[in-house]
């Protein structure tokens, strides 16, 4: 049984802090689970464009506001606590924060992550060995 609290992640390696976002990664690969679970703040007033080539990810808003673009259609939906979305075909994507608020995510990866990722400059991470 794994059993964590985000206050174990918070100022650890897995407590990864960008421009945009700060993504507290709760469960990895190493877990042995089949797919990876972050809890995940997009910042205020964040546009972050998306793409993950190499990942399924399913979101889950727990707190804030905002919206997702799809890029191959252009159809805006809106995001608010209680809205989940899941990017089935690798979809192209802008995460747009409102301003004046942060979203929190709950966001679950397959494959999973390891740890390690990083976004390239097509907003995707590479997939693990």
């Amino acid at each position: 049984m794994i059993v964590k609290h985000l206050d174990d992640i918070l100022g650890t390696p897995a407590d990864v802090d960008t421009e945009g976002w700060t993504s507290r990664r709760l469960i990895y690969k190493d877990a042995g689970m089949g797919y990876s679970v972050n809890d995940t703040v997009i910042k205020p007033g964040a546009e972050l464009e998306m793409e993950y080539r190499n990942h399924l990810e399913t979101v889950y808003c727990i707190e804030g506001a905002g919206e997702i673009t799809d890029l191959a259609t252009g159809q805006t939906h809106d995001i608010r606590v209680g809205t989940i979305y899941a990017l089935n075909n690798h979809d192209r994507h802008i995460l747009r924060a409102n301003k004046g608020t942060h979203m929190r995510m709950v966001c679950v990866f397959n494959p999973p992550l390891t740890g390690r990722e990083v976004h390239d400059a097509t907003g995707a991470y590479a997939l693990a060995d």
